[in-house]
């Protein structure tokens, strides 16, 4: 099968995210957003994380900051895949103070994802926890939704294809020659540019430094995925690398500027949610995993 042929059956969709810079006032309740106050039901417990902090000393218990809240009924409009939930509310939280990669089996924990599938007209606007350090409060923004459809950048595309980095040029061409097409045919071609600056749902991940659906097979079991040297003998690597491809991007955040706020995820970074495919079908969203990636 020829790289064309490989890429036109691996285009996925995903919906893209567009984040406005100014609020005047808090959002109607429900509404999808980042940052904020949460809209979130009465019996909601708050995940926190124990970890160390970035600047070396170790947080005891530290609430996850809010990151964002999406309506599903408002983001599932674009999702021609099927794959997000109809109805309800998924809700994003990460510990900003540890600032973990998600390279660590430690890091479990950091970064958490909820989803109510209840009435929405239960759901309260929620204060943030009183001992979250307002340096890890993000002033909510309100976003809106798009349809696209993705190929993955080379790295993932190697993951997914067992193909060896040796044929990136092969890929690249063929990539060239398909987006040509699109073109042609009137599609608006991403050229992959500010990758820190995207966010979506679904779809491929926008790449910074390289592939991470080993990094999160790796990681989820109890491997840390940060040295080049992985301690796995031939044999496990190679299953490894074959369950890596039931991990599926559920939300990439870029770097946020809203004016008189921004947020680099590291070095002009991005966080991204991963899961499997068969939890995200059951709903079940507990066993997520982060990555950041920086440049």
């Amino acid at each position: 099968m020829s790289f064309q042929e490989l890429l036109k059956k691996m285009q996925k969709p995903s919906v893209m995210i567009e984040i406005e810079k100014s609020l005047d006032s808090e959002s109607p309740i429900g509404t999808s957003k980042i940052g904020g106050r949460p809209d979130l039901p009465p019996y909601f417990e708050w995940f926190h994380y124990e970890g160390e902090h970035f600047e070396g000393s170790t947080t005891a218990n530290r609430p996850l900051s809010f990151i964002a809240q999406i309506n599903c009924a408002e983001a599932s409009k674009y999702d021609t895949s099927g794959l997000l939930p109809q109805t309800g509310m998924l809700y994003f939280f990460y510990d900003m103070a540890t600032n973990k990669w998600g390279f660590d089996p430690k890091d479990k924990g950091c970064a958490m994802v909820s989803y109510y599938a209840g009435d929405l007209a239960e759901l309260r606007k929620t204060e943030l926890p009183a001992d979250l350090s307002s340096d890890f409060h993000i002033p909510e923004a309100p976003v809106s939704f798009s349809g696209a459809t993705e190929l993955p950048c080379f790295e993932e595309f190697v993951e997914l294809c067992d193909l060896s980095f040796a044929k990136w040029n092969e890929y690249d061409y063929a990539r060239a020659e398909f987006d040509y097409v699109k073109a042609e045919l009137g599609y608006e071609i991403d050229e992959e540019n500010d990758n820190y600056e995207k966010s979506k749902l679904l779809g491929y991940a926008d790449l910074i430094q390289g592939g991470m659906l080993l990094g999160c097979e790796l990681s989820t079991n109890g491997i840390y995925s940060g040295d080049a040297k992985i301690k796995v003998t031939d044999e496990e690597i190679q299953q490894y690398k074959k369950n890596c491809k039931q991990w599926q991007l559920l939300f990439q955040l870029g770097s946020l500027d809203l004016g008189d706020y921004e947020l680099m995820w590291g070095d002009m970074g991005s966080i991204y949610y991963y899961i499997k495919i068969d939890d995200l079908k059951k709903l079940k969203f507990d066993d997520c995993w982060l990555v950041l990636q920086c440049g």
